[in-house]
């Protein structure tokens, strides 16, 4: 028999082959029945189909009709000549797997043995053998590749821990100064109530503790200060105003805790109008932010945290994000399905710097009445000597465009005013009632009080 016959014929008899392997029945014939001189035992030779002896080799001679076999109990009749056979492995090889189980090195010396090449096959090769390479990750980061964004942008993103008698919970921040001035929202800085404690946590895994100050319930941002800390990496910042919609974005901040999380994405929409939770049921303001969209994972923690571009230049402070909702009544909090919103770097800037030198943030206002849900910027009022009342626009008009952006709501309407400044000159276009009669004046904007306007 060729070496992977015998093989794979091999009895349970300590050889080890393996029993399991299946072959076609054996069958008595009587032209191949053999019987045994001593005990008149009769044997017979199993017969294998045509395409069995193809596939492993020529099979073992069969004695002519009714000739006695060969056998030690007897004279031995001339002896047929035999397939020359080469030695036997597989038991060796099955060996093999379970010694290298418990040894590393008989595993070695057997595995040797078992990719000798004298049958013709390749040679078996294995990484594991490969000696580890000698790379840099820093060096080797391309430039503007996410990698060397994240290398450049987590030292300046913190996480913050707020603690109070009525609450807790965990957000992000972006580092203004080297000296710890930190920027967040809103609804982080002020989650745990007047009575409540913060804690950063630094990219090395430092802490310290801070203070606020200075809260905007209306843009949802706010600046903190952290006490002890010095030489800290401050964030650069960027353009807003730049950014095109595809153009890809990289979200970093702590989702549910997990202190600097990178995501990827693009800038999913622009000048998207989007409400948010004040800074409790009670408040009067109506925050709406004039967002970035974007697919970059954001969930609940990534508040407060960077939104950067390819060059690690923040664009954004992520503040929010849309969802299919919780079960009703489960009381939790569902997480990203792909639409995230930011509040764009310009906005933030501005606000951030009043805030540090003030305390306080200013707003422009158009000086109107209108029910912010409302699928139309209607006008129910204009204030008396406001911006709107003076640039003509009547009580009852519908406003369409801002600066030649489109207003459908009285959401994006409110949005599109608080991304100017007091003092800004911005046209407008409206119709009457009935949508006719289009119209369009200047406007020139003017500072809101100190909770908000439109």
């Amino acid at each position: 028999m060729t070496e992977d016959f015998q093989n794979r014929r091999g009895e349970q008899d300590g050889a080890g082959h393996h029993p399991t392997e299946q072959f076609p029945a054996a069958h008595h014939d009587p032209q191949t029945a053999w019987q045994r001189p001593d005990t008149g035992a009769t044997y017979s030779m199993p017969q294998y189909p045509n395409d069995a002896y193809r596939e492993y080799g020529q099979g073992p001679q069969m004695p002519p009709p009714g000739q006695v076999p060969p056998t030690a109990f007897g004279a031995q009749p001339p002896q047929a000549p035999q397939p020359q056979r080469r030695p036997v492995r597989a038991g060796l090889v099955a060996g093999a797997v379970v010694l290298a189980l418990v040894s590393g090195g008989v595993g070695g010396a057997v595995g040797t043995l078992a990719t000798r090449t004298d049958d013709g096959r390749a040679p078996v090769t294995n990484a594991l053998d490969a000696p580890k390479p000698n790379v840099s990750n820093v060096a080797n980061a391309p430039a503007g590749s996410t990698q060397a964004v994240a290398q450049k942008v987590l030292p300046s993103v913190v996480m913050i821990k707020v603690a109070s008698s009525r609450a807790e919970g965990e957000g992000s921040g972006v580092v203004l100064s080297s000296d710890g001035l930190i920027l967040t929202n809103n609804h982080v800085a002020a989650g745990g109530g007047r009575d409540a404690t913060m804690e950063v946590v630094f990219s090395d895994g430092s802490t310290a503790p801070a203070t606020l100050v200075g809260a905007d319930p209306v843009s949802d941002l706010a600046v903190i200060k952290v006490t002890g800390k010095s030489g800290l990496t401050p964030i650069e910042l960027g353009d807003s105003g730049a950014l095109q919609v595809g153009q890809s974005v990289i979200a970093v901040g702590s989702p549910l805790g997990l202190a600097g999380t990178v995501t990827t994405g693009i800038v999913s929409a622009l000048n998207r109008p989007v409400s948010t939770q004040g800074e409790s049921e009670s408040s009067q303001v109506n925050p709406v932010i004039d967002a970035i969209q974007t697919d970059a994972a954001i969930n609940p923690g990534n508040s407060g945290g960077a939104l950067v571009d390819g060059n690690g230049k923040l664009i954004g402070i992520n503040t929010a994000i849309a969802s299919l909702g919780a079960g009703e009544g489960s009381g939790a909090q569902s997480g990203s399905i792909g639409l995230g919103f930011a509040i764009p770097v310009d906005q933030a800037r501005r606000v951030a710097d009043e805030l540090i030198k003030t305390g306080r943030a200013t707003y422009a206002q158009i000086g109107i009445k209108l029910r912010p849900q409302d699928t139309a910027a209607r006008v129910l009022e204009s204030t008396a000597d406001g911006p709107a009342a003076k640039a003509g626009i009547p009580s009852g008009a519908v406003i369409t465009t801002l600066d030649g952006r489109v207003i459908d709501s009285g959401n994006a309407l409110i949005a599109a005013v608080r991304s100017h400044q007091p003092g800004d000159k911005v046209k407008v276009t409206y119709t009457d009632e009935q949508g006719g009669n289009p119209k369009t004046v200047e406007v020139t904007l003017t500072a809101a009080p100190a909770e908000g306007g439109r």
